[in-house]
């Protein structure tokens, strides 16, 4: 049986704080859980409603429908949660693109961003520290299973983009017709806040400022989601360059 203890502290995963404490995050539902447990991401313990995991059988906790609801979440619990141990990356000293985020908050938007990336082949997915904690539970749901396949990294922005010597192009509104563009292979994309977009400290680092037109002829709507401009640009990217 599942302990008040594992309980606690299952919940208590949902802040960030204890996340970090306990180096630990929650995956929920079969296909993320499979998902992570074919990487190299380390498991710490399964709880199931059904005994399917077959090769974690000495890590698996079979509970009923009642106690996975105390614990996940959801508002309609997936059959299974899981542990994993929060891994440690590092940039990669061979990186020749990247995906920047400057202080991205919402969690559904950088989960679909990290699926994005890896639907891409975007290894390295680059994170201001005021970006939302990619290991945030609903973070960790939107993104399927890819966060087992992008190396993300949380690092001073500025500072990384200021030792760098590939190109850096930046999402504005008055930017660079992305149509009318060639890229190269090589570079930092940079998306900003859904809200206030690329902060003026990372602004004055972008070389190539780009945009995505609007083709509606009411030009009404103010920008596209931030997530929606990611598969844009990376779409663009990886035909013209």
């Amino acid at each position: 049986m599942i302990s008040k203890s594992q309980i606690k502290l299952i919940n208590s995963l949902s802040q960030k704080k204890y996340r970090n404490k306990n180096n630990l995050f929650v995956a929920e539902g079969i296909k993320v859980i499979k998902e992570l447990l074919k990487s190299d991401f380390e498991l710490e313990m399964i709880f199931s409603e059904v005994d399917m995991f077959f090769t974690a059988k000495d890590k698996l906790e079979i509970i009923s429908p009642e106690i996975l609801k105390k614990i996940s979440n959801l508002s309609t619990p997936q059959t299974a949660l899981a542990l994993f141990k929060i891994p440690q990356h590092t940039i990669s000293a061979d990186l020749d693109f990247a995906v920047a985020l400057d202080g991205i908050r919402d969690p559904g938007n950088l989960g679909t961003i990290i699926r994005l990336c890896d639907w891409f082949g975007v290894s390295h997915l680059i994170c201001s520290q005021d970006t939302v904690d990619c290991y945030n539970p609903k973070v960790v749901q939107a993104t399927m299973g890819s966060i087992a396949r992008v190396n993300i990294i949380y690092t001073d922005l500025k500072t990384f983009i200021e030792k760098s010597n590939l190109p850096v192009y930046g999402a504005f509104m008055n930017g660079e017709n992305i149509y009318k563009k060639s890229f190269s292979p090589k570079g930092i994309v940079v998306l900003g806040n859904e809200a206030n977009g690329i902060s003026s400290a990372i602004e004055r680092l972008i070389s190539q400022k780009i945009s995505i037109p609007q083709f509606g002829e009411n030009q009404k709507t103010e920008s596209l989601n931030v997530a929606t401009a990611t598969a844009i640009l990376l779409s663009e990217f990886k035909r013209n360059s």
